[in-house]
């Protein structure tokens, strides 16, 4: 019988040697078109999307790796071990990673940052700050003063800084480091009134509220609310920028709670929370608004304006009023679920209103009830494809809408129809221009600058044209952008600051520092000369020289 066994086992080991080796042409054709095409995205990442392109490229990529293995486990002259070797390898060596690896994050283009499963992230071993007494500092944000930036994009909301003129030789002379601290995550920018700094932060299941001196980063208060927002995309903590008014500071956090709080101490003023108005809990809120409450609250008069929403299923509403001094509601108006632009109080066609981008509209609305005085599609989902940018004023009747996620840049033209409705109608579209996916757009002389799927590019309004767009030069990343005098600060998203010529004629880039180490989404501040940075990890204050005399902080 053993006899019979081994004469059966080279009868098919013969039989099997004996069987015409397969031609891998078509393999081989499947795998260089794969390689083929993801050379071509890459070549043409700039014109169509980076974040869609690395999608592609992994798509592509696990096409290839996939049909190498298919063709190995048909292999008809291995044996049945040495066919499923590879996939048993690809599928262990998978296995082991996903058990000791996380994704901490993603940047702008889809690329993921990855960590040890056992390791905490740095905002849940970071402490609490320490606050001194009362009795050895005295903060005080309702004296004003002519450098202060009390909210979103500045004193204006648009991105412009007209009070400082910032010396532009940063070779001979660069910014100067006052201090570097660590600091809670989250993509909130600070505020700045009268020497005192005040943003948002998450440590641990605490996202506070924290007021820092310009000058030295000292803590002064915090005040800290029970919640938590995080997701593997949109990252850990609060997204919005705090409000400063009349010595008040308005905030929202990432999971929908409004504070007014006491400037001086952090104390809790009054209190709301959009989410419990219509009964969702954090998790649900998260089916519409993916990436959690992004809007910094608009102080209009004794109104506090902020987006509202509402369920998944609906009903919506695009913004409701607050009384600002004791947290009464009193409007709400629109029925198009929030996006996570900011509202803005602007004048158009002789009518002061409101506007705000929403998930898939942008609309104007009437101060006194919310009543929605004009709408135009601007298409999008809150849950993908977001709607994130202003709307930036280019004239009294004239704004230009941007985003990206392939939707590029409109402008509008508005009209009055009657004393309370405004028509709106297109100018240009372009979808190729001005793709400003977490950022916002400056208009400075009838042109438009911004990080165009993080390459800074410079768009001639007239017609919607690009005049320039250096990808090799200008490539930041998905970081942010601050217009001073005649200069562009841009904050690339690796953390770099760099100073660029407000010119179209072409990309100048004159100076630049490392200001912060690692992924940055937050927007500067610029206090008089004081240029403040943070990041989901660190914060830093740098003194720039300006071509025009600045006072010292008191």
């Amino acid at each position: 019988m053993a006899d019979a066994a081994e004469g059966d086992r080279l009868e098919s080991d013969n039989m099997r040697a004996a069987r015409p080796r397969r031609r891998p042409y078509v393999v081989i054709g499947i795998v260089v078109t794969c390689f083929a095409m993801i050379a071509i995205l890459q070549m043409l990442a700039a014109q169509w999307d980076f974040a869609n392109t690395n999608v592609a490229t992994l798509i592509l990529g696990f096409v290839a790796l996939m049909t190498l293995v298919v063709w190995q486990l048909r292999e008809r002259n291995a044996s049945r071990l040495r066919r499923v070797m590879p996939l048993i390898v690809l599928l262990v060596f998978a296995g082991v990673m996903a058990s000791i690896l996380r994704i901490d994050r993603v940047n702008g283009r889809l690329i993921p940052t990855l960590s040890f499963r056992w390791t905490r992230k740095p905002d849940q071993i970071l402490e609490m700050p320490v606050i001194p007494t009362r009795e050895e500092v005295a903060v005080d944000v309702t004296t004003m003063t002519d450098r202060d930036f009390p909210q979103f994009l500045g004193p204006d909301r648009n991105l412009l800084i007209r009070s400082v003129v910032l010396a532009t030789d940063w070779d001979k002379r660069p910014p100067e480091l006052l201090w570097r601290r660590s600091i809670g995550a989250g993509w909130s920018g600070f505020s700045a009134v009268n020497g005192f700094a005040v943003t948002m932060e998450q440590r641990g299941d605490s996202e506070l509220t924290t007021c820092y001196e310009i000058t030295t980063g000292r803590p002064l208060w915090a005040h800290a609310e029970r919640a938590r927002h995080e997701t593997v995309l949109g990252g850990v903590g609060p997204r919005a920028t705090p409000t400063i008014v009349s010595g008040r500071i308005y905030t929202q956090g990432a999971t929908g709670i409004l504070l007014c709080l006491d400037g001086a101490t952090g104390e809790v003023i009054w209190r709301d929370n959009i989410l419990e108005r219509y009964h969702v809990t954090p998790r649900q809120d998260l089916r519409a608004v993916a990436w959690g409450r992004a809007a910094s609250p608009l102080l209009v008069d004794d109104l506090l304006v902020v987006p509202f929403g509402g369920p998944r299923s609906g009903p919506w509403f695009s913004l409701a009023g607050y009384d600002r001094q004791d947290g009464t509601l009193r409007w709400r108006g629109g029925d198009i679920q929030v996006g996570y632009a900011s509202p803005q109080l602007v004048t158009l066609c002789g009518l002061q209103q409101i506007i705000i981008v929403n998930e898939s509209t942008v609309s104007g609305h009437r101060l006194s009830d919310g009543k929605v005085l004009w709408s135009h599609p601007w298409p999008g989902s809150s849950a993908a494809g977001a709607n994130v940018s202003q709307a930036a004023i280019v004239s009294m009747n004239r704004i230009l809408l941007s985003k990206g996620y392939g939707g590029g840049a409109k402008l509008l033209h508005l009209q009055k129809v009657n004393d309370n409705q405004i028509e709106a109608r297109t100018v240009w579209s372009n979808r190729r221009v001005l793709k400003t996916k977490f950022t916002n757009v400056v208009i400075h002389h009838q042109f438009a600058y911004a990080l165009s799927d993080g390459i800074l590019e410079c768009v001639d309004l007239r017609d919607g044209q690009s005049r320039w767009k250096d990808r090799r030069r200008g490539d930041y990343g998905h970081g942010q952008i601050l217009a001073v005098g005649d200069v562009l600060l841009v904050q690339a998203e690796t953390g770099e600051v760099a100073m660029v010529q407000l010119q179209p004629d072409q990309f100048r880039e004159l100076g630049r520092i490392e200001a912060l180490t690692d992924q940055t989404w937050n927007n500067i501040c610029l206090y008089g000369p004081y240029m403040l940075v943070r990041n989901a990890v660190e914060a830093a204050c740098y003194k720039l020289h300006v071509r025009e005399p600045a006072a010292e902080v008191d």
